[in-house]
């Protein structure tokens, strides 16, 4: 495939604070640890995609803070010559997220602040035909781009709609919140999509259709949703991951299924980012045209890289690399 891929939505600075407990509320806790990494989709998934490939040809689009935070995520991008920044735009705060995590546990909550990138509408988006593949991530996390338009739905459904139009093919993400936007947001830009590749949850919040009740997953009904989300758009692949499975329709509508890894005791040391780089391994294999049989292998490869890294990225390993670990693990039964 010719062209970049770009990537637009949500740049965020992680702060990253392990506690050795969460305090009851009007109760103190010391925080044991301090850190920083690149968070968001476009951090994620675009400097996953570097890993995977560092001759693959990225763009970035988003909004950043005339600050600290804006400029140490712009060093980040920097380390990977294949990015093209020239997209990313400045004014105010960088949005940024603060992890509290237990160290014990590495269990975490988020306390998030919506900042700089917030400021992304489409507008900001290249009106080149250079571009093989845009990625927005995330709907329902981008206040502007959430916002009604009279023609699309959402500014985030024109801004796909004007893409496609320009030949080139679309992708969207979707955040996990817990509230009724999902069915009143997501289907405009399904609409204007040719590819989504979201989780279980987020599956099921779009279509209605429940996926898992507690630790229990209804295999059985995945394709149903799947179809659901055809659909409602998405026209070339519908991807949803989990723990347990990946499964997909493919542009023919067939349903393809493929078990995720089992992976051994400690090899996971961090889950954050573990969903974006599943994405990028899927937006990987667009580009290099696979099917998406090996597209799901190819994300759940990239995903399990992630999980084996302090950070969201820097576990992901070369794309043969990937899969050459991959081969070597046991899948679930």
């Amino acid at each position: 495939m010719k062209g970049n891929i770009t990537l637009a939505g949500n740049i965020i600075l992680d702060n990253l604070k392990y506690i050795d407990t969460y305090p009851p509320m009007l109760q103190l806790t010391a925080i044991t640890r301090l850190d920083k990494s690149p968070g968001g989709a476009i951090c994620n998934v675009g400097l996953a995609l570097a890993h995977l490939d560092p001759e693959l040809p990225l763009r970035a689009v988003g909004w950043i803070g005339q600050d600290d935070a804006g400029d140490y995520l712009l060093s980040e991008f920097a380390k990977h010559p294949s990015m093209d920044v020239s997209y990313i735009r400045r004014s105010g705060i960088t949005s940024f997220t603060d992890v509290m995590t237990i160290s014990a546990t590495g269990e975490r909550t988020f306390f998030t602040h919506k900042g700089a990138d917030n400021l992304l509408t489409p507008e900001d988006f290249p009106q080149d035909s250079d571009t093989a593949i845009l990625h927005i991530g995330y709907a329902l996390l981008l206040d502007k781009l959430d916002a009604p338009d009279e023609k699309y739905g959402t500014q985030m459904a024109r801004a796909l709609a004007e893409a496609q139009a320009r030949g080139t093919l679309t992708s969207v993400d979707v955040v996990s919140e817990n509230s009724e936007r999902y069915r009143t947001i997501v289907p405009h830009a399904l609409r204007y999509a040719d590819y989504i590749t979201i989780n279980e949850h987020e599956a099921g919040r779009i279509t209605g259709i429940t996926l898992r009740e507690g630790d229990k997953l209804y295999t059985e009904r995945l394709p149903e949703v799947c179809r659901a989300l055809r659909e409602m758009g998405a026209k070339r692949w519908v991807v949803i991951h989990m723990p347990e499975v990946a499964c997909g329709l493919d542009e023919n509508g067939e349903y393809v299924q493929v078990s995720a890894l089992k992976l051994p005791k400690g090899y996971i040391i961090n889950s954050t980012g573990a969903g974006d780089a599943f994405a990028a391994g899927i937006l990987y294999s667009i580009y290099n045209e696979y099917s998406l049989e090996d597209a799901l292998r190819m994300a759940n490869a990239t995903a399990a890289c992630s999980l084996s890294g302090a950070y969201a990225t820097d576990g992901i390993l070369p794309a043969k690399e990937a899969i050459k670990l991959y081969d070597t693990m046991e899948v679930q039964k």
